[in-house]
């Protein structure tokens, strides 16, 4: 079948992007905040024993992040000033409520990231997809006082419902399709697409690809320049996809905290959120709210 979410637009013949202060590259640090189920699989670093309940080892390594890691990570944040766009599973605002209240008084962004990560986003009728999705936003906006304006779900799964349930809902963007380096209007109405990366992403470069600390540092250096060079007549967007319990282990926490020092030097960076460049984008391309 045909995909009627998005049609193509090569990058090559599109009016250009500016993004302020004249930078080139607008970036964004996507923090994954996110709970799972003791007894069901999910991302796991041995599958050997990813499907017994319980699972200490792998269950172990994901609660890592946040008893341990998002503290480090923070801490990074912090020292070079960036706030972070979190990609919040609902369950984490009762579980985790001191992550929240550290959100809250770094003025972060939240977007909606499902319930958690155990769950992903399929094969549900359209009343029990609203109302999930209604339970996930409804819970994230009382406890962030902040109503989400952007959605990734949990692997970034979707059904095809899922865009126009969530601009009912009042949201205005989605990270799910990774297919681009500039936002881009979806065909429903409101609605946009951000870039994520599945390829600038702790879990694939550390996980999947068993990449080093030092490796990692060059990737991001690596991506930063050659989107600088693109963006020589229309900005580019930036998404480092973080997970604290891969990125804040101890022995690859300061390469993580190097690259974030590169990128907050560059003087044609944009530091910014999710929220704030669909809103950029939505407010100088004249796209529908």
């Amino acid at each position: 079948m045909d995909n009627e979410l998005f049609d193509y637009s090569p990058i090559s013949s599109r009016p250009p992007i500016k993004w302020p202060g004249g930078a080139r590259v607008a970036c964004y640090v996507g923090l994954n905040v996110e709970h799972y189920q003791v007894d069901r699989p999910a991302t796991s670093i041995f599958a050997g024993t990813a499907g017994l309940a319980p699972d200490p080892l792998n269950y172990g390594w994901r609660d890592y992040g946040p008893r341990v890691g998002i503290w480090r990570l923070i801490e990074s944040l912090d020292r070079h000033g960036m706030r972070a766009s979190v990609l919040l599973n609902s369950a984490v605002c009762e579980r985790y409520p001191q992550i929240i209240e550290a959100g809250r008084a770094r003025n972060w962004a939240w977007l909606a990231h499902g319930r958690d990560n155990s769950t992903f986003q399929a094969e549900l009728t359209l009343d029990e997809e609203r109302r999930y999705l209604t339970e996930v936003v409804e819970t994230i906006a009382a406890a962030t006082g902040t109503r989400p304006r952007g959605w990734m779900g949990p692997a970034l799964t979707e059904t095809f419902r899922t865009p126009e349930l969530l601009a009912e809902l009042g949201l205005g963007y989605l990270l799910d399709w990774c297919n681009d380096d500039q936002p881009y209007r979806l065909n429903v109405p409101g609605m946009l697409s951000v870039p994520y990366s599945v390829e600038l992403n702790d879990v694939t470069l550390f996980v999947n690809r068993n990449l080093s600390g030092p490796e990692f540092l060059r990737i991001v250096t690596d991506q930063y320049e050659q989107l600088h060079a693109d963006a020589e007549h229309s900005g580019r967007v930036m998404a480092l996809a973080l997970h604290p319990f891969v990125v804040g282990q101890p022995f690859r926490h300061k390469y993580l905290d190097q690259a974030l020092a590169y990128l907050a030097a560059q003087p044609d960076v944009w530091l910014t959120t999710s929220d704030e460049i669909a809103e950029h984008y939505r407010r100088t391309t004249g796209t529908s709210a």
